[in-house]
């Protein structure tokens, strides 16, 4: 059984205050965001075929995710709300920062698109009762204070045969040298202290959070940087950044 909810927010103000400084850099995709512009393709068709395959829709399909109902919490400035709108899903975007938000309202009305915009957390959502068939945590568990409790709340949010979809990169050696001393100081692809090594989050450790909350895994794949195709792609090696799909059978 899924263990209670924690009544205290996950929210690191810290995160939230690092964040909102960037929230006009999201849709610059040579800016300090570019890495998400460059890794959004893999990771919404990980989302897009997951979904296809839960509840049966044709991943072909320009309005695939049709009559879905949406999570993306820490949706930032909206870089994955926005296509997964565009696939026929209802999208709630969710971001603690009020910055993002106001960015990701203003995008989406410029570009046309519904998204339920929300300043508010993993945790007020849930105590609001609200239920999706798909509530996604892309980059963000390695940014909130309390993984269990954030995991306990995103979950509750999961309707049953729904799923809940993560991204995130693993606690090792190699990802100290490759997504922090690499990606921030040598190469410069993210902004300086974006992420702190302590706080990344290794397979077993999600898992073990996403089963007290009552979600299995049923898919693990990592996403390595192809330099001689200059892109992103799935792999089985874990070691750095790996996305995680898991399935609530209630």
């Amino acid at each position: 059984m899924p263990e209670p909810l924690a009544a205290s927010s996950s929210v690191d103000p810290t995160e939230v205050a690092r964040f909102s400084a960037l929230a006009a850099e999201f849709w610059d995709p040579r800016g300090r965001m570019r890495m998400l512009h460059r890794i959004n393709p893999i990771r919404l068709s990980f989302i897009r075929d997951h979904a296809c395959r839960r509840f049966d829709r044709d991943s072909g399909r320009l309005d695939c995710l049709s009559g879905l109902r949406i999570l993306d919490i820490g949706c930032g400035g909206g870089l994955l709300s926005e296509p997964l709108a565009r696939l026929g899903a209802s999208v709630v975007g969710a971001d603690p920062s009020s910055s993002n938000i106001e960015v990701a309202r203003r995008h989406a009305a410029e570009t046309g698109l519904a998204v339920d915009y929300r300043a508010s957390t993993a945790e007020a959502l849930a105590g609001a009762g609200e239920i999706f068939d798909l509530v996604l945590a892309m980059e963000v568990v390695e940014h909130v204070s309390d993984v269990r409790a954030f995991i306990g709340s995103c979950a509750a949010m999961v309707r049953p045969n729904g799923l809940m979809i993560a991204a995130t990169i693993n606690r090792t050696i190699k990802s100290f040298a490759l997504a922090i001393v690499g990606a921030e100081y040598v190469l410069g692809w993210l902004p300086r202290g974006t992420h702190r090594w302590d706080k990344l989050v290794t397979p077993n450790e999600l898992e073990a959070a996403m089963e007290r909350a009552g979600l299995r895994f049923v898919d693990l794949k990592g996403l390595i940087y192809d330099l001689l195709a200059d892109a992103w792609k799935l792999s089985n090696d874990i070691d750095v950044n790996y996305m995680v799909a898991a399935e609530r059978r209630d």
